[in-house]
């Protein structure tokens, strides 16, 4: 029997289940008195409320959770721009073993294997990225990405260049007008052309003596290929400026072309995007950072080198320091190592055209129009209506919707990147999500989603004025 979880009845008009509510028994308490305290009476009570469930309700409660949520491992996730992939369970097999669980402050004598697959690891990211030196430390994309602008500002202040701007398409992911600033510099904020790309024009306009460097996606947020991308190469560069490349998109890339090969002196991995770790949560991450050769010397410190068949921690040169303790998130690092290993040079290479393949036939059956072709991995529909009603009323429908309202050089955007890891069936299922959403009338999208655990509530005031325990619902 289906209840309706918005409002916890059933729907088969049993008056007796009208109050059922699935955490009820769970929030069952008993007060336990406290025993005297060495503490000052003003930090101490005499009784606490403790929680009072049975073992079989407790695993109950915990299991009712798990379901009422929604992961990568309960259906399709096609957040556009986020490459929601699946995370394979054997690089958590991997991270688990006992022999990856090295102290790091060990020494260097003591943990060659460790050395040995971080500069196996920093040697094969480079080599997908057309670069030459990668650090692993950055425990983030983001943190990557402002640990590369870092080292361009150092190079550019090692050489005696006083640049302060940074340029960045508007259609960028907010991260890059954030790490620009952060860094020090000011954005200067390029408009896109009318096929969704980078407006040339406008950006030989923008660049000049102060220009840092320009932050690019390719392909964009849109998942359009930049075609002018030698010839942006050319004017960055011949301004006196770096390019670089937010490593976001790279998963449509992936054994085809390399961010080196088109011109980037500076890039990041998102490894929980291109590579299949976990996604964040609050938990640790990784974003390594890769250079071409000149650039090398401004890396974070340590840098791992084989020298005479051992591994070592190395200083570079000019490094800018440490962006985070030791040498990044150790596990994250390994998972995404076992991942590349299995797939090698060949499944990536599969793993990209895949990519395309789900997001262009997604695509195909799906009654939205998408104003911008031919893309890549991911594209953006425009509903005819408020995108975050369509991807409310998507729950409904037993799926997670798409990113909405971005970006927002589309209207009402309903931003959508399947993966290569749905199949054929789940990738219908999408479709007829979007399609049902799209037939069903105002009223249906207004007042959804209506059969998930939690209903419509008021954004704002939720925001405002947030209940943050269950027991002040009844207030």
């Amino acid at each position: 029997m289906r209840y309706d979880q918005a409002t916890w009845t059933r729907e088969d008009g049993d008056e007796n289940a009208g109050s059922y509510e699935p955490l009820l028994a769970e929030k069952r308490s008993t007060e336990v008195t406290v025993d005297e305290s060495p503490l000052p009476d003003d930090l101490t009570r005499e009784s606490v409320e403790l929680p009072d469930p049975s073992e079989p309700e407790l695993a109950r409660h915990y299991t009712r959770l798990s379901q009422m949520n929604y992961g990568v491992e309960s259906g399709p996730f096609p957040l556009g721009s986020c490459t929601m992939k699946y995370n394979p369970k054997f690089t958590e097999d991997v991270a688990a073993l006992p022999g990856a669980g090295t102290h790091p402050a060990r020494s260097a004598a003591s943990t060659q294997g460790t050395l040995e697959l971080r500069h196996h690891l920093q040697t094969y990211l480079a080599r997908i990225g057309g670069m030459d030196s990668v650090t692993l430390q950055p425990p983030a994309g983001a943190a990557g990405e402002f640990t590369g602008i870092l080292v361009a500002k150092a190079y550019h202040e090692e050489h005696g260049n006083s640049r302060s701007e940074i340029i960045v398409p508007e259609s960028a992911h907010g991260t890059n007008f954030a790490s620009a600033a952060l860094a020090g510099y000011d954005v200067v904020s390029l408009p896109s052309a009318e096929d969704g790309r980078v407006d040339v024009d406008a950006l030989e306009a923008a660049v000049s003596d102060d220009t840092a460097a320009l932050m690019l996606t390719n392909p964009n947020t849109l998942g359009l290929f930049e075609r002018d991308i030698d010839e942006i190469a050319e004017i960055v560069h011949g301004a006196g400026g770096l390019l670089y490349y937010d490593g976001a998109n790279l998963n449509a890339l992936l054994g085809r072309v390399r961010p080196g090969d088109m011109g980037f002196d500076v890039m990041h991995y998102n490894v929980h995007k291109t590579f299949a770790t976990p996604h964040g949560g609050g938990g640790p991450g990784a974003g390594p950072v890769g250079v071409v050769e000149e650039f090398a010397p401004y890396l974070p410190s340590p840098q791992i080198e084989e020298r005479d068949g051992e591994y070592e921690r190395v200083e570079p040169e000019h490094t800018i320091g440490k962006v985070h303790g030791f040498a990044g998130n150790w596990l994250v690092l390994l998972k995404t190592y076992a991942y590349i290993a299995r797939l090698g040079d060949s499944g990536l290479t599969d793993t990209s055209a895949k990519a395309v393949l789900n997001a262009n036939y997604l695509a195909s059956q799906i009654e939205y129009e998408i104003p911008f072709s031919p893309f890549h991995h991911e594209f953006v529909a425009s509903a005819d209506r408020d995108a975050a009603d369509v991807a409310k009323r998507m729950l409904d429908y037993g799926v997670h919707p798409p990113t909405t309202k971005w970006p927002e050089i589309v209207d009402e955007a309903l931003m959508t990147e399947p993966t290569e890891a749905e199949t054929k069936a789940a990738l219908d299922q999408l479709a007829r999500a979007f399609n049902n959403a799209a037939d069903d009338d105002d009223e249906a999208l207004e007042t959804a989603p209506e059969r998930t655990a939690a209903g419509r509530i008021d954004q704002a005031d939720a925001a405002r004025n947030p209940r943050l325990s269950w027991q002040t619902l009844d207030d």
